[in-house]
């Protein structure tokens, strides 16, 4: 992968590392509504970016989009951070949950299409006692714990958020 995906308006490479430093900084402040308002925020500061490659920025960075703008799953549109990544969780398991299975160890949730990332980060971020670490695909997120006793610990709280939106 080019780490170099992006170039500056003289020209010179910009890495991956500083273009995704500036999009946090946008974060703060007003956060971007669109794709478009960030594109436009790099170019003013001197990074030229495909969209391709601000998609997958956002994505690597983990970055939703709510009413408000981008922002870090793990904060409200307040910034909070603390109790409120215990709360966002619980928000995005009430609204992308579909199903939840227990496989010895692992805890397996189902979701829409493209939402398994976002919810596998929020169960992270949730720092829950029973969640060792998660892994995500497009629609599918196996969460690892300790042992099975946690598994069905984590299982039953899973469960407690379907059909509740």
């Amino acid at each position: 992968m080019n780490k170099y995906a992006s170039r500056s308006h003289d020209g010179r490479p910009v890495t991956k590392t500083h273009r995704q430093g500036l999009i946090r900084s946008f974060l703060r402040g007003a956060p971007p509504r669109s794709q478009g308002d960030m594109l436009r925020r790099l170019r003013g500061a001197g990074v030229r970016v495909t969209q391709s490659t601000l998609s997958r920025d956002l994505r690597d960075l983990g970055l939703v989009k709510g009413p408000a703008g981008y922002r870090e799953p793990g904060e409200t549109r307040d910034g909070a951070a603390p109790d409120a990544r215990s709360h966002e969780m619980e928000r995005m398991m009430r609204s992308y949950l579909t199903s939840v299975g227990r496989a010895g160890t692992l805890v397996v949730l189902k979701t829409p299409p493209g939402l398994a990332h976002a919810l596998g980060l929020a169960l992270d971020r949730a720092e829950l006692a029973e969640v060792v670490g998660t892994v995500a695909g497009d629609d599918t997120v196996f969460a690892a714990t300790p042992e099975p006793s946690h598994a069905r610990t984590l299982e039953r709280r899973l469960r407690g958020y379907l059909g509740r939106r």
